[in-house]
Protein backbone atom coordinates (compact mmCIF):
# COMPACT_ATOMS: atom_id res chain seq x y z
CA UNK A 1 0.00 0.00 0.00
CA UNK A 2 0.94 3.42 -0.86
CA UNK A 3 2.74 5.68 1.74
CA UNK A 4 1.87 8.74 0.04
CA UNK A 5 -1.78 8.35 0.01
CA UNK A 6 -4.09 11.60 -0.07
CA UNK A 7 -6.19 9.54 2.53
CA UNK A 8 -4.40 7.12 3.90
CA UNK A 9 -6.84 5.94 6.11
CA UNK A 10 -9.03 5.17 3.24
CA UNK A 11 -6.73 2.72 1.88
CA UNK A 12 -6.13 1.12 4.79
CA UNK A 13 -7.94 -2.94 5.15
CA UNK A 14 -5.90 -4.38 8.05
CA UNK A 15 -4.24 -2.10 10.96
CA UNK A 16 -0.58 -0.99 10.07
CA UNK A 17 0.56 -2.95 13.81
CA UNK A 18 1.08 -6.91 13.06
CA UNK A 19 0.25 -7.29 16.82
CA UNK A 20 -2.87 -5.54 16.74
CA UNK A 21 -3.63 -7.34 13.50
CA UNK A 22 -3.39 -10.49 15.00
CA UNK A 23 -4.44 -10.48 18.44
CA UNK A 24 -3.86 -14.14 19.56
CA UNK A 25 -4.56 -13.79 23.15
CA UNK A 26 -8.40 -12.87 22.41
CA UNK A 27 -9.75 -13.39 18.94
CA UNK A 28 -7.25 -15.46 17.44
CA UNK A 29 -7.00 -19.14 18.88
CA UNK A 30 -7.26 -22.64 18.45
CA UNK A 31 -8.77 -24.72 21.59
CA UNK A 32 -7.21 -27.46 20.86
CA UNK A 33 -3.32 -28.11 19.35
CA UNK A 34 -3.57 -27.44 15.67
CA UNK A 35 -2.35 -25.21 14.10
CA UNK A 36 -4.31 -21.99 12.53
CA UNK A 37 -5.15 -21.87 8.84
CA UNK A 38 -2.85 -19.34 7.12
CA UNK A 39 -4.81 -16.39 5.17
CA UNK A 40 -3.73 -14.54 2.30
CA UNK A 41 -4.97 -11.36 1.96
CA UNK A 42 -5.12 -9.32 -1.36
CA UNK A 43 -6.34 -5.47 -2.02
CA UNK A 44 -7.12 -4.95 -5.42
CA UNK A 45 -8.53 -1.23 -6.64
CA UNK A 46 -12.68 -2.80 -6.05
CA UNK A 47 -12.38 -4.94 -3.42
CA UNK A 48 -10.56 -6.90 -0.46
CA UNK A 49 -9.82 -11.30 -1.24
CA UNK A 50 -9.46 -13.01 1.98
CA UNK A 51 -8.51 -16.61 1.30
CA UNK A 52 -8.42 -19.40 4.64
CA UNK A 53 -6.60 -22.48 3.30
CA UNK A 54 -8.76 -24.59 5.56
CA UNK A 55 -8.68 -28.33 3.15
CA UNK A 56 -10.54 -31.51 4.66
CA UNK A 57 -13.24 -29.67 6.06
CA UNK A 58 -17.69 -28.63 4.93
CA UNK A 59 -19.00 -25.00 4.31
CA UNK A 60 -21.11 -25.87 7.05
CA UNK A 61 -18.03 -26.14 9.18
CA UNK A 62 -17.63 -22.45 9.10
CA UNK A 63 -19.41 -19.50 11.10
CA UNK A 64 -18.52 -16.13 9.86
CA UNK A 65 -19.56 -13.12 11.75
CA UNK A 66 -19.28 -9.07 11.56
CA UNK A 67 -19.53 -7.31 14.42
CA UNK A 68 -18.55 -3.85 15.66
CA UNK A 69 -16.19 -3.69 12.39
CA UNK A 70 -15.04 -7.20 13.64
CA UNK A 71 -15.13 -9.81 10.81
CA UNK A 72 -14.58 -13.43 12.99
CA UNK A 73 -14.36 -16.82 11.30
CA UNK A 74 -15.08 -19.91 12.92
CA UNK A 75 -15.10 -23.81 12.83
CA UNK A 76 -15.63 -26.89 15.17
CA UNK A 77 -15.14 -29.67 13.71
CA UNK A 78 -16.20 -33.34 15.65
CA UNK A 79 -14.75 -36.41 14.12
CA UNK A 80 -16.27 -40.02 16.05
CA UNK A 81 -15.25 -43.64 15.20
CA UNK A 82 -16.06 -46.90 16.72
CA UNK A 83 -15.49 -50.30 16.56
CA UNK A 84 -17.39 -52.45 18.59
CA UNK A 85 -17.26 -55.76 19.29
CA UNK A 86 -20.11 -57.64 21.37
CA UNK A 87 -20.79 -54.59 22.85
CA UNK A 88 -17.20 -53.75 24.16
CA UNK A 89 -14.92 -51.14 22.29
CA UNK A 90 -12.11 -52.84 20.44
CA UNK A 91 -11.31 -49.27 18.95
CA UNK A 92 -12.43 -46.28 19.18
CA UNK A 93 -11.36 -42.90 17.94
CA UNK A 94 -12.61 -39.11 18.20
CA UNK A 95 -11.38 -36.01 17.30
CA UNK A 96 -12.19 -32.34 17.82
CA UNK A 97 -10.83 -29.46 16.32
CA UNK A 98 -11.63 -25.50 16.40
CA UNK A 99 -10.28 -22.38 15.93
CA UNK A 100 -11.20 -18.44 15.54
CA UNK A 101 -9.33 -16.02 13.31
CA UNK A 102 -10.45 -12.23 13.89
CA UNK A 103 -9.49 -9.30 11.77
CA UNK A 104 -10.50 -5.51 12.44
CA UNK A 105 -12.15 -4.11 9.67
CA UNK A 106 -11.76 -0.01 8.35
CA UNK A 107 -15.54 0.72 8.32
CA UNK A 108 -14.98 3.43 5.81
CA UNK A 109 -13.22 1.41 3.43
CA UNK A 110 -15.43 -1.86 3.31
CA UNK A 111 -18.93 -2.06 2.20
CA UNK A 112 -19.71 -4.73 5.14
CA UNK A 113 -23.46 -4.80 3.58
CA UNK A 114 -22.24 -6.60 0.31
CA UNK A 115 -19.56 -9.05 1.89
CA UNK A 116 -19.61 -12.44 0.59
CA UNK A 117 -17.47 -16.19 1.31
CA UNK A 118 -17.37 -19.07 -0.57
CA UNK A 119 -15.69 -22.42 0.23
CA UNK A 120 -14.29 -24.61 -2.82
CA UNK A 121 -11.09 -27.40 -3.35
CA UNK A 122 -10.65 -26.59 0.53
CA UNK A 123 -10.26 -22.78 0.43
CA UNK A 124 -12.40 -20.14 2.36
CA UNK A 125 -12.65 -17.03 0.34
CA UNK A 126 -14.39 -13.69 1.26
CA UNK A 127 -14.91 -11.05 -1.16
CA UNK A 128 -14.90 -7.44 0.64
CA UNK A 129 -16.03 -5.04 -1.82
CA UNK A 130 -14.96 -1.83 -1.13
CA UNK A 131 -17.33 1.08 -0.83
CA UNK A 132 -17.26 3.65 -3.55
CA UNK A 133 -15.18 6.45 -2.00
CA UNK A 134 -12.52 3.89 -1.37
CA UNK A 135 -12.34 2.65 -5.11
CA UNK A 136 -9.00 3.30 -6.78
CA UNK A 137 -9.47 5.44 -9.43
CA UNK A 138 -7.67 5.55 -12.59
CA UNK A 139 -5.49 8.58 -13.26
CA UNK A 140 -6.88 11.99 -14.83
CA UNK A 141 -4.91 14.41 -17.02
CA UNK A 142 -6.05 17.96 -15.62
CA UNK A 143 -5.39 20.91 -18.08
CA UNK A 144 -3.24 23.83 -17.48
CA UNK A 145 -5.39 26.77 -18.27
Amino acid sequence: MRSNSVLPAVSRFLDDDWNSLFDWRNRNFSSTTTTLPSVNVKETGDEFIVEMAAPGMKKDDFAIELHNNVLTIRSEVRNEKEEKEDGKYSRREFSYQSFQRSFNLNNQVVDDDQIEATYEDGILRLVLPKQENAREKPPRHIEIN
